[in-house]
């Protein structure tokens, strides 16, 4: 499947899936976040090595979905509590974009350059492409840019510094 792909949510999920560390643990929850607002330009060429892709990610456009585990079940206003702490930690008044580019598209792999409140390092995304559908996920360690995980509790509660990104695309034919 050759040609430039854009891609949105109506192409599919863009998750993020964050865990908790620290004495008091138990108190907090696991929690998935949604990219509701983002947009992806996918080239696919034959021979793959050819291709890339360009996401950019609106912070303001992560809503949490979930949150499992804790002492007790997520409330609205616990989501609204995270919402506002998830802003504030990523300056999204100065960062309001989180950008990947690739440089260099693999069998199994995307290489490129993530950039998190304006701090840009390498990663590598694992991806699969299986018909029109391209799954596939990274782990980000949110330290390496620059960000210090949330904790409560006088740092009892913390959220774990690994965050893991997952997605699953359906690709326009």
């Amino acid at each position: 499947m050759e040609g430039t792909f854009q891609l949105g949510p109506d192409n599919g999920r863009l998750l993020l899936r964050t865990g908790r560390s620290g004495l008091g643990r138990r108190a907090g929850h696991d929690l998935t976040i949604e990219a509701t607002r983002w947009s992806a330009s996918v080239t696919a060429r034959e021979p793959l090595e050819e291709s890339s892709a360009e996401v950019a990610v609106e912070v303001d456009g992560l809503e949490v979905r979930e949150g499992t585990g804790g002492a007790l079940p997520l409330s609205d206003g616990d989501r609204a509590d995270i919402t506002k702490n998830l802003r504030k930690i990523l300056d999204t008044g100065r960062y309001p974009q989180i950008t990947f580019v690739s440089t260099a598209v693999g069998d199994d792999a995307v290489e490129g350059d993530l950039t998190i409140m304006g701090r840009t390092k390498p990663v590598r995304i694992r991806a699969a492409l299986d018909g029109d559908r391209v799954r596939g996920g990274a782990t980000v360690t949110q330290s390496r840019w620059g960000i210090k995980p949330y904790s409560a509790f006088f740092g009892a509660l913390r959220l774990a510094d690994d965050v893991e990104i997952e997605f699953d695309l359906t690709l326009p034919v």
